[in-house]
């Protein structure tokens, strides 16, 4: 599959930081490179559900000083990649999209949300399959087709969440997907990848992944197969271990997968403080030749308490411990090596969908995919009507509008974007303003807390906004060393 990078009219002031990736085999690649990518990822929903009303035009991408702020803060850590889950396709999402390009971070994006009509069913998916919903996938994918930092799409987040719910909707998780592809063959310039995010259910998991990631007749171009697949992963949990975490069962069971395969959340919080000692095992040499990274759970505090940053009315917001281990974690990566890997010269041939490939007696077996609805076939043909339409904008002012504080009170001083130059993402040491020396006292050794959830609900039951189911102005590169001595 190739991934074109599209063009884009861009004046001689604009950062077209990243580019436009493609899918080769089972690796996310840099086409000027043809190195593999790696992904240091953020799930970023300011606000839970809250985040999105489209009532009041609010999204998590909708206001430029917000996303100024969050995107200056993840510079500081080295993110390279944001997960979205809820977003409203009529409003503007050029600031934003742009500010994250320049700040040298990719975009995956969910294309549901909460609200009633816009995901599939997880117990009755055939009430839910319909022209009307599938045209507000569609105006997602037309809100956001023309970023080059767009990464790619979710077509569905936890859907099947057990056994019970995994009887009739795969197949329309799999028409979704097939949809989604043939809408993006024909209206955007480039291939998008479109996955699935999973939940880590051991009894489920390696269904879903091959329910998912088989092809018709073994065919590749199959629009109903997915382009990557991803799970959201809590098990480990503390300072454990590859064995212990059963992180050696996931590197067994996707080895040698036709597609991308990366963790679509993580960061267990059953032990507090966090440790993060997973990021160490994520990037090793054990894991990255078959896992494309991962995305830590999340940014913004809400009530569950995995949040890195807590974000205040006003627009303020107070760096909370958790943002400093995780940046001394992320600043042990040896970046310029994994980032600069080579995919495998052969790409393994997808399976041929069978219902061999189905271990569990209560998973569907059913490869015949539901046909569109009445209507959906003419919104493929000739497009949303109006299209929203987004393209990157020049920003003429990076620097961050609000205070930020660190955990001991003492205010981030110079805190801004940081433009990287042409065809750079965002890594570690990228930005560090004045104010973070010192800072990063948290614990490197976690001590075990009663849990306030288990590992199933830290995994299934965790946020607001999947409960439907579907669901930096720089110093110098010394400044940013002397602050890891």
């Amino acid at each position: 599959m190739h991934f074109s990078l599209p063009l884009l009219a861009l004046g001689a002031s604009l950062v077209a930081a990243v580019p436009s990736l493609e899918v080769k085999g089972n690796a996310f690649v840099n086409p000027k490179t043809g190195d593999r990518f790696q992904i240091v990822g953020m799930a970023y929903q300011p606000g839970g559900s809250a985040g999105y009303q489209p009532d009041k035009k609010k999204d998590p991408l909708s206001d430029k000083d917000h996303c100024l702020r969050d995107a200056a803060l993840m510079q500081i850590l080295g993110v390279n990649t944001i997960r979205v889950y809820n977003l409203d396709p009529n409003l503007n999402h050029d600031a934003c999209a742009s500010i994250f390009n320049a700040a040298g971070m990719y975009m995956l994006i969910d294309v549901n949300s909460p609200l009633v009509g816009e995901s599939i069913s997880s117990w009755e998916p055939w009430t839910s399959y319909y022209a009307a919903y599938l045209n507000r996938t569609f105006a997602i994918v037309e809100a956001f087709k023309s970023y080059p930092n767009l990464l790619g799409f979710f077509s569905g987040n936890e859907v099947i969440s057990a056994e019970k719910d995994a009887e009739f909707v795969p197949r329309y998780i799999r028409a979704v997907t097939r949809d989604l592809k043939n809408y993006i063959a024909k209206h955007a310039d480039r291939a998008i990848p479109v996955g699935y995010s999973a939940a880590d259910v051991r009894d489920v998991l390696m269904d879903s992944f091959n329910f998912f990631t088989c092809a018709e007749n073994g065919d590749a171009t199959d629009p109903s197969r997915g382009d990557m697949f991803a799970l959201n992963s809590y098990s480990w949990c503390g300072n454990s271990d590859f064995t212990k975490s059963q992180y050696d069962q996931l590197v067994k069971n996707f080895t040698g997968t036709s597609v991308p395969v990366f963790f679509s959340e993580y960061g267990c919080n059953e032990v507090k403080p966090r440790v993060f000692t997973e990021v160490g095992a994520l990037y090793s040499d054990k894991m990255t030749p078959v896992l494309s990274g991962g995305v830590v759970y999340e940014f913004a505090q809400e009530p569950n308490n995995y949040g890195l940053v807590d974000i205040h009315d006003d627009g303020s917001a107070d760096i909370l411990a958790d943002f400093y281990t995780l940046k001394n974690q992320y600043a042990k990566i040896d970046s310029k090596t994994i980032q600069a890997t080579k995919p495998s010269s052969s790409s393994p041939k997808p399976p041929t969908c069978d219902s061999k490939l189905i271990k569990e007696a209560g998973f569907d077996k059913n490869f015949t995919i539901p046909v569109l609805p009445p209507g959906a076939k003419e919104i493929i043909d000739n497009g949303v009507k109006p299209a929203p339409v987004g393209k990157i904008i020049k920003i003429d002012d990076y620097t961050v509008k609000y205070k930020v504080k660190n955990p001991d009170g003492t205010e981030l001083q110079g805190l801004a974007v940081k433009p990287l130059a042409d065809d750079q993402s965002n890594t570690p040491g990228s930005n560090s303003p004045s104010g973070t020396s010192g800072n990063g006292n948290a614990s490197s050794t976690g001590s075990s807390s009663s849990p306030t959830q288990s590992k199933k609900n830290a995994a299934l039951g965790k946020r607001e906004m999947a409960a439907s189911g579907v669901g930096i102005l720089a110093l110098t590169a010394a400044a940013f060393f002397g602050l890891l001595i």
